[in-house]
This record gives C-alpha cells, structure tokens and sequence, in this order.
C-alpha cells in the first residue's frame, strides 16, 4: 500500500475540509485518533498549512464521497503508475586505488588459511584474476618477497557476512566430495567375490520352502513315445539270426542260419538265399 506525502499538513485538510470520522482520517495518516481529535479542537499543529490530497494526486474526489457516506469504510489511496526503474546488473566490485597493491597479500591469507576455498571464489571475494592467484599460489608474483598474509576484512576487500558465505559453501562441496570419495570406495568392496555378510549367509524364504520338495525322489523324466514298429511283413532280419532250438546236425552251417523254418515268431526272411544244387537223384540211388 503506497504511503501518504506529508500525513499532518494532510489531516489538518481533512478535518477542514471534508466530514471524515476521526478514526477514518487516523487510519489514513497513520495517527492515533485522540491527535487528530486535537487537531480538531486547535490543540496540536495549529500552525500547519493544511495539503489538499486531491491536488497532490493521492486521493479522489469520489473515494472521500464515498467514505463520508459510509463511516466504517476505510479511505484507500490511489495507486501510483510510476514505472519501477530496472535493476542495473551488478558488475566487478570497485576496488580504490590505495588498497589494490593490498590485493596480493589478502590472496595469500586466503590461500594459506582457507585452503577449501575455489579460485572463482577468492576471485570473488578479492576482486582479482586466476593468473594472479596462481601467481601468489606459486611464489611467482614480482612483488612475492614482500608479502604478509594479511586478513581481507581487516584490508576492507570484502565484508565478514562474503567471506563467512564463501567459507560455508566450501565446506558443504568438500564434504559431500568426501562423501562421494568413500562411497566410491565402500563399492568395490562389497562388490568383490567371496565378500558375504552375515545376511547373505542366512537362507532365504525361497530356499527354505523348496528343501522338502528337494528330499522328495525326482518325478520320472518325461518318457519318450515307443516307436512304431514296422508290421512283421515289412521288417527284414538278417541271415545270421541265430535259432531259439539249433539242431544237431545243422549247428552252424548254412542251411540252418538261413532256413526258414529257424527264424522267430514265424517270421520269414526276404533276403534272397543260395541254395546249393541238389546233385542228381541218379548218384544218390545205389545200384538196382
């Protein structure tokens, strides 16, 4: 809520003016209401010139009707449209000429007493380059003989609130580094073989479920379909198929492995046989 120019002059041309309850005209001005009762009465600040709001742009005609007609309104100021000038963007911190020579030596103290902080960090608090930190950092600076770590506070480069904060931010990386750091470590190691914990020792739920079905005999494995054997007609039995009842006289000769009347079950074999030649009827016969 924008605030009254000048809020007495305006009250004394209120109460003047217009027939606004005092505690309206108080809530206006940002008074109590006893002083503006006194104002009333010429008691207080008889000698100021009334400020007519109207005139100044602060309030309306309308909005003082308004209010006069209705006692428990509260007065409310017209809202200005003057536009808000930007924020200029903060650029490289102005350091006086006297105290730039003090610049190496505030490097040094920071270098020495803050190792965590970053280089864009002392950048930051001193006002300097990276090639003049490392300058310092490396005892190659030409005035690096004359150097005493010096506090940069105390040197007016930076307040203590800048350096607390840089100081803080620094700490929080470095340890959640450290903290990376070891969990990186801590990983291979659980991570190698033969590396159980107590826990992974235990036997799970799973397994101590599944060992009785483990005492129990295996089920048969999955029994292949008998093959369809060919009808006796088709099948072929080799020659040397020996006989279930081999006679006497035909054990191990030819006739018998290939007789017909040998092979099992009845079965006869297909393969063609050589039968030696009967010799004549006529040889065979003795003389008549």
């Amino acid at each position: 809520m924008p605030s009254l120019l000048m809020p007495k002059a305006t009250a004394v041309w209120l109460v003047d003016n217009t027939t606004l309850t005092f505690d309206q005209i108080a809530k206006l001005c940002q008074l109590h209401s006893l002083e503006i009762q006194a104002i009333a009465d010429g008691e207080v600040s008889s000698g100021i010139i009334g400020l007519d709001p109207i005139s100044n742009g602060q309030l309306t005609r309308e909005e003082i009707v308004r209010c006069e007609g209705d006692p428990t309104a509260e007065v409310e100021l017209i809202k200005p449209y003057i536009p808000v000038p930007e924020a200029k963007p903060k650029g490289a911190r102005y350091t006086p000429i006297s105290k730039r020579n003090d610049k190496p030596d505030a490097i040094a103290w920071l270098l020495k007493n803050q190792e965590d902080l970053s280089d864009a960090q002392i950048g930051r608090l001193v006002g300097t380059t990276k090639p003049t930190i490392n300058a310092v950092r490396d005892r190659t600076h030409w005035n690096s003989s004359n150097l005493r770590p010096r506090h940069p506070v105390e040197l007016g480069l930076c307040t203590r609130t800048d350096i607390d904060a840089e100081i803080a931010k620094a700490r929080k990386r470095t340890a959640k580094k450290t903290k990376k750091s070891a969990a990186a470590q801590a990983r291979p190691a659980a991570e190698a073989p033969g590396a159980k914990t107590l826990d992974s020792q235990l036997p799970s739920t799973e397994d101590v479920a599944a060992a009785p079905a483990e005492s129990e005999p295996p089920a048969p494995a999955h029994e292949e379909p008998a093959r369809e054997e060919p009808a006796p007609e088709d099948v072929s039995l080799p020659s040397e198929t020996p006989t279930d009842t081999p006679s006497d006289s035909g054990e191990g000769t030819p006739e018998a492995e290939s007789s017909p009347d040998m092979a099992p079950d009845g079965e006869t074999s297909r393969i063609p046989e050589e039968t030696p030649e009967e010799p004549p009827r006529d040889d065979l016969a003795g003389p008549r």
